[in-house]
């Protein structure tokens, strides 16, 4: 997934982002509140992680901005300030969830997995689809009791899909949720396509995959009936 820290404090910020890509999380990083509104103005993220203590930018401005421009991501509020009233603001302004420092960065992985479940509906992590289990936290896909063996990408682009299934998602959505920040014109290159070919043939192995559709000119569709 595809996530923006907004943190001042440049050790804490490279801490929260090596822990996270370690995860198979793609992070960018906002030092100041304007960078920050610079990368929401020309990004999609699915997760913002914003320090409410920014020395620059008021912190309860930029995440309504945020909000504003990016209504379907989620927003995790990070504050050295233990008050209720700073976290209650947060929160009825349309954050998911917040931490105050200092923090975990095991807690802080599990709130975003938490939030992600939520926001999908999804009460059990591990995601059932044409006789195919995908489990997010071991990172396994499995059918029966075979292992489906994925690279990383594959994985990432997999269960992207699945959390948006039956809904068509562009390349450049699957490029910046995987890869980050892309110019169209790499998110337009065959890369995509190859990752999803080979995917596709190793789900076949296993089962039918005429549900994994490719929309033409577009990108790609899940396509299955019912609740994940």
């Amino acid at each position: 997934m595809n996530v923006l820290i907004i943190e001042d404090e440049p050790s804490m910020a490279m801490e929260m982002a090596t822990f996270l890509r370690q995860e198979s999380f793609v992070c960018s990083i906002a030092n100041t509140g304007q960078l920050a509104s610079e990368l929401l103005y020309v990004n999609s993220y699915d997760f913002v992680l914003i320090d409410l203590g920014l020395p620059d930018y008021d912190g309860f401005d930029l995440l309504q901005e945020a909000i504003a421009s990016q209504q379907t991501t989620s927003y995790l509020i990070i504050t050295a300030s233990g008050e209720l009233g700073n976290k209650l603001k947060g929160l009825n302004l349309g954050a998911d969830d917040y931490l105050t420092k200092p923090f975990s960065l095991l807690e802080l992985h599990s709130r975003m997995l938490a939030i992600n479940r939520r926001k999908h509906g999804l009460s059990d992590p591990t995601i059932a689809f044409a006789g195919f289990v995908l489990d997010p936290l071991r990172r396994l896909v499995s059918f029966g009791a075979a292992g489906v063996e994925l690279t990383r990408r594959e994985f990432d682009l997999l269960h992207y899909l699945l959390l948006y299934r039956n809904r068509v998602i562009t390349r450049l959505q699957l490029a910046e949720h995987i890869w980050g920040n892309l110019s169209d014109d790499e998110s337009n290159s065959n890369y995509i396509d190859v990752h999803l070919k080979n995917l596709r043939k190793k789900l076949a192995l296993f089962e039918p995959v005429n549900w994994l559709e490719t929309v033409r000119g577009i990108g790609y569709r899940i396509n299955l009936p019912g609740p994940l």
